[in-house]
């Protein structure tokens, strides 16, 4: 095993939007689960059980992609060093096994990691002051290489996320900028990046986000649909190629915005269903604060219905008590969201069919809007890691393999068993 191989030079203020930790210190990290592996009683939600996990014990892990049998997770903040890794999983048995890792010279926390859809580039988003996008060569998966580095005045303050995707067969990467007090430029922005010759990679496209929002957080990019997370203004719907209103990644052009209740628009996904052939919803999660890392979080999912893109609205709704939701990963065919719910573990529901009718009682009113409660209507079909010891804090999860993989910011890298 190779261990913590330098890739550069370029660049802890919480994550703006996400994790506060201001409680007390957070728990230590094992990777023995207790007391969460029984099985589900009749009519409650099935128990996706435990079948390995990989330990993490001296940094944060953070979000995790997987691609064949190789897992890549990042890591975050300061726990007993500095979240500045990438560790490269051999994910092929039962429990992952570490392989690699790489420290992101100049970087004092990461975030986003992704694998493009033909598995040749790995991209990885890094925060703070000189703010970067790192992108890696995939030749030997077991061991990515530094393929080129993009670092402008536009990414400056941080890149928090970076999701990639496909416009006309070509490969672009979306990034929410931080905003920054005292920077060059303060605000926060999004900016598309050209990776088409991945070595050279270029900025085509800079957005400021309005003060009012006050920042972006997450998009997905989908058929030549950008989704854009922009917090208190909720999700914004481009069309950068697909949506009929001649938008590219060079000049977007809006088609319509839904204000989410309760604001704090963090991560989108814009469903798919191959089997009914609907692509009515998006589910935007929630990531309310303060949060205290181990211990707390707060934030719904919200559904969207979007059959009208230029009136995209609320209908439906998914509530944990004390815990809040982080990133999704959705098994399409299945027709199952599996959530990250940081203290709250992992949730799976059952996302086919019509979510925006309901009766009465399955019924709930915010702030003038009426909307479906998911939880009443019975769709949470599955949970993982949702009690006992040791405490978890599951930022991220991803699909793949028939098996459900969890990043737990406290203990590492934890694959499931999906919903049967």
């Amino acid at each position: 095993m190779r261990v913590a191989r330098a890739v550069g030079i370029l660049g802890l203020a919480a994550l703006f939007g996400c994790l506060l930790d201001r409680g007390p210190a957070a728990p230590g990290a094992a990777c023995s689960l207790s007391g969460s592996g029984a099985a589900a009683s009749p009519g409650s939600p099935q128990t996706l059980s435990v079948l390995g996990c990989g330990l993490v014990d001296s940094r944060f892990t953070a979000e995790v992609a997987v691609r064949g049998s190789v897992a890549y997770t990042t890591t975050w903040g300061m726990r007993a060093a500095p979240g500045d890794l990438i560790a490269v999983w051999d994910v092929s048995g039962a429990s992952p096994m570490l392989v690699d890792t790489i420290v992101v010279s100049g970087a004092s926390t990461l975030g986003d990691v992704a694998v493009s859809d033909d598995g040749t580039l790995l991209v990885v988003a890094t925060e703070r002051v000189d703010g970067s996008l790192v992108i890696f060569d995939l030749a030997d998966p077991r061991h990515p290489r530094q393929l080129a580095r993009l670092a402008t005045p536009e990414t400056y303050n941080g890149v928090h996320t970076a999701e990639i995707g496909r416009v006309n067969g070509r490969l672009y990467a979306v990034l929410a900028i931080d905003d920054l007090n005292g920077a060059p430029s303060p605000g926060s922005k999004v900016v598309i990046v050209d990776l088409g010759d991945p070595a050279n990679p270029r900025q085509v496209f800079v957005k400021a986000v309005s003060g009012s929002a006050p920042f972006v957080h997450d998009s997905f990019l989908r058929d030549g649909l950008l989704f854009v997370a922009l917090w208190n203004q909720g999700v914004e719907i481009w069309d950068v190629g697909g949506g009929g209103r001649g938008g590219s990644p060079q000049a977007p052009v809006v088609l319509g915005t839904a204000a989410t209740v309760g604001g704090d628009a963090h991560n989108v996904w814009w469903l798919h269903d191959p089997v009914t052939g609907s692509r009515r919803y998006a589910f935007v999660g929630e990531e309310s604060g303060p949060a205290q890392i181990g211990f707390s979080s707060a934030g719904d999912i919200h559904v969207v219905d979007v059959s009208d893109l230029s009136n995209p609205r609320e209908v439906a709704f998914f509530h944990v008590p004390g815990a809040g939701t982080h990133n999704f990963s959705v098994d399409e065919s299945a027709g199952v969201l599996y959530a990250a719910f940081y203290n709250g573990g992992v949730r799976a529901l059952d996302v086919r069919g019509d979510l925006g009718t309901c009766t009465a009682a399955q019924q709930s009113t915010t702030s003038g809007v009426t909307r479906c409660d998911l939880a009443a209507m019975g769709r949470e079909v599955g949970r993982g890691l949702a009690a006992g010891s040791p405490r978890v804090y599951v930022w991220g999860v991803q699909l793949a393999n028939d098996v459900l993989y969890a990043s737990d910011m406290l203990n590492g890298l934890w694959k499931l068993q999906t919903v049967r």
